[in-house]
């Protein structure tokens, strides 16, 4: 096995190993029958994301970009549904739902109809997943800087801090070796930002200790 298909695979575990994470909030949602204390724009946003992927991979003729999305997108489907099945703000979770529809329609007819070109829609597609892929990265320093304020790292998940590291060292490798700088510049913030949520651990750890796990988030 070459070093290509040895990176390509850890993406797909890595990968699909973070998209479920989500896994524990549907499991919540399934016992407390409620929606509470669960974000449902990660949901949405992170699905929109594996589309847009997707897509590039198509057009890439990448395989393994390809199937992670596809996994990726059907897990978040599954987790929207099932949001919307028990939240108590189904007018706002619809509402929200017919944003994204409308948007990712919108920008299907501009990537297939405006972008005659292949080149061309290749890399503004690249850069408009890029885009989106980096601010779902850095949206939650904000959070970040909360936690070193209150030196509380309940409302962060250690599994899932693990995953985004591993998955996001595995594709920034994986892009090196395709040279494709859409897939390595925005993966590089994600272990950026897995390293600063495993120092806030490493330091907050002996305060929290007595807490008997973590609590999962989408951050």
């Amino acid at each position: 096995m070459d070093l290509l298909s040895l990176l390509s695979w850890a993406c797909i575990v890595f990968t699909v190993g973070m998209f479920s994470t989500g896994l524990t909030d549907l499991k919540k949602m399934r016992e407390s029958k409620s929606t509470d204390n669960i974000q449902f724009l990660p949901f949405l946003t992170t699905c929109l994301n594996n589309l847009g992927w997707m897509y590039y991979g198509i057009l890439k003729r990448d395989q393994t970009i390809i199937l992670v999305n596809i996994i990726g997108a059907l897990l978040q489907l599954l987790y929207i549904i099932m949001y919307f099945r028990y939240t108590k703000q189904k007018r706002l979770v619809s509402s929200q739902t017919l944003a994204a529809g409308v948007i990712l329609i919108c920008g299907w007819l501009y990537f297939t109809m405006f972008l005659t070109d292949g080149d061309i829609r290749l890399s503004q597609l690249g850069l408009t997943c890029s885009v989106v892929t980096v601010s779902m990265y850095l949206s939650p320093l904000t959070d970040l800087v909360e936690i070193v304020r209150s030196g509380n790292v309940q409302c962060l998940s250690f599994p899932l801090t693990v995953a985004t590291f591993f998955t996001s060292t595995s594709w920034v490798f994986y892009g090196l070796q395709l040279s494709d700088y859409y897939i390595v510049v925005p993966n590089t913030p994600g272990i950026f930002t897995s390293l600063i949520r495993f120092y806030l651990f490493w330091k907050f750890a002996s305060v929290n200790q007595g807490s008997p796990s973590y609590k999962p988030v989408h951050i």
